[in-house]
């Protein structure tokens, strides 16, 4: 059903349920409402839709969205294959990569600061990634690092590999969509269907900014079935991911578009700018969502959760409840678990971790994960908090509850191995982080015998 999600009193953005309809338009009575293709459209503009998923998907899975523009994309296109100049990036690539994958812990430092005049994709370093373009599977983990906007370079990018899940560690942005435009701040994601032509600028105030952003090349982000959690909250609520107002261009003039295609990236010439839209409707949008809205949910008696309440988004394969991505965070949170090891206990998993920190401390890793770092964890690697984290969990008083406040780490879990790229090896690679755990002593003591019985946890009684 469409139906109207815009708000009173807030121009900028729709309000709405991600994975749902929205519809907006510049201009009165430019959105058709009665049909998608009239014979003689509102304002002679042209009818064009993009279909996100393919036609014959079951009705909930449809991704797609009408737009009704000033002149059709094919014009925003170059004319010739010719025109499509391959670009050897030097830092932004894709898989699958030939170089070994070691079955050790990783650790990346953050990305060295960008010389002046570098925009967003001059600026992209890739980190890790799995799968492939071609087959639509797997993810691209990537950073990136900026000093001026792609507007000032006349520039736009379309990534027809993967959806784009933008997270900003440091500086404000201004996403510019084909649908509109969306002010995307530290705290907040972004994220930018495959596709879709788009510009990445730095906000008024802002002279530079960095972050991290995923390709999710497999299917769609959803976020993810509630079950015993109930039906109207906990977690991220589809009801605060918002999307852009309507507005264009119609600009004639010297532009560059880079396209992202099978892995490869080309540069093109046009003439006219991509941001043409006056009216659009559907769900296969751009949007964003402020992750301080996320409603954690955790543990009030004993032990420490799964990682996996903490899920903000997920992109699942056709095995039920197997994701080719999961987007998890570490918000701030209460931690009130009694006579419980409280950070993350020593693990090994089948599914491989991306760890990134936003801003703040991770408590498995409280002295030496930065904000702009990134970890690896891959399958089966033994991995967990290290020999401080060890020692604070083990001697805290767990009678009082434990606010965890001004943090913001994330994890890409992904069924497939992260490859860390030559150049993260090379470059940002920090070769002690295993390290990190050779200083954890031995508490074994056959003589100290556990009392019985055993305690609760969490006493039913409190002594």
């Amino acid at each position: 059903m469409l139906r109207s999600l815009a708000r009173r009193g807030e121009r900028d953005v729709l309000h709405g349920s991600f994975g749902g309809f929205f519809h907006s338009e510049a201009l009165p009575g430019a959105l058709p409402r009665r049909q998608n293709s009239p014979q003689q459209p509102p304002y002679g503009l042209y009818p064009e839709m993009i279909s996100g998923s393919a036609f014959t998907v079951p009705r909930a899975k449809n991704r797609y969205a009408w737009m009704y523009r000033i002149r059709p994309s094919v014009q925003h296109s170059p004319f010739s294959g010719a025109d499509y100049v391959p670009w050897e990036h030097p830092t932004w690539v894709s898989p699958p990569f030939r170089h070994p994958c070691p079955p050790v812990q990783l650790r990346f430092r953050p990305a060295p600061q960008p010389t002046s005049g570098t925009d967003f994709v001059d600026g992209t370093v890739t980190l890790a990634a799995n799968g492939s373009p071609a087959a639509q599977d797997g993810c691209i983990a990537n950073a990136y690092a900026m000093t001026t906007s792609m507007s000032a370079k006349r520039r736009f990018l379309r990534n027809a590999d993967g959806d784009m899940l933008i997270l900003p560690q440091d500086g404000a942005l201004v996403i510019r969509t084909e649908l509109g435009d969306l002010k995307v701040d530290p705290w907040e994601l972004a994220l930018v269907p495959r596709g879709f032509a788009f510009q990445i600028n730095l906000a008024e105030g802002t002279e530079s900014a960095r972050g991290y952003f995923l390709e999710n090349m497999g299917d769609h982000f959803v976020v993810p079935d509630l079950g015993p959690i109930g039906i109207s909250g906990g977690l991220a609520h589809p009801r605060h991911f918002l999307a852009p107002q309507a507005q264009f261009e119609d600009l004639k003039g010297d532009f560059e578009l880079v396209s992202k295609f099978m892995g490869g990236l080309f540069r093109s010439p046009i003439s006219r700018s991509p941001l043409d839209v006056v009216a659009w409707y559907g769900n296969h949008v751009p949007c964003k969502y402020d992750m301080r809205l996320f409603m954690a949910v955790n543990t009030v008696s004993y032990d420490h959760p799964d990682p996996s309440i903490g899920t903000v988004l997920s992109s699942y394969t056709s095995t039920p409840g197997l994701a080719n991505v999961d987007f998890v965070i570490f918000p701030p949170r209460w931690l009130p678990a009694e006579g419980t090891f409280r950070p993350p206990w020593f693990h090994r998993n089948i599914m491989s971790e991306f760890m990134g920190l936003l801003t703040g401390s991770y408590d498995a890793k409280p002295d030496s994960f930065q904000p702009g770092a990134s970890s690896i964890h891959n399958r089966f690697v033994p991995h967990g908090p290290d020999a401080a984290a060890v020692e604070r969990g083990t001697n805290a008083d767990t009678s009082k509850p434990e606010r965890y406040s001004g943090t913001l780490a994330f994890m890409w879990e992904t069924r497939l191995v992260w490859h860390p790229t030559e150049y993260a090896l090379s470059t940002l690679n920090d070769a002690d982080y295993p390290a990190c755990w050779g200083s954890i002593e031995s508490r074994f003591d056959p003589s100290q015998q556990p009392p019985s019985p055993e305690p609760y946890g969490f006493p039913p009684v409190k002594s």
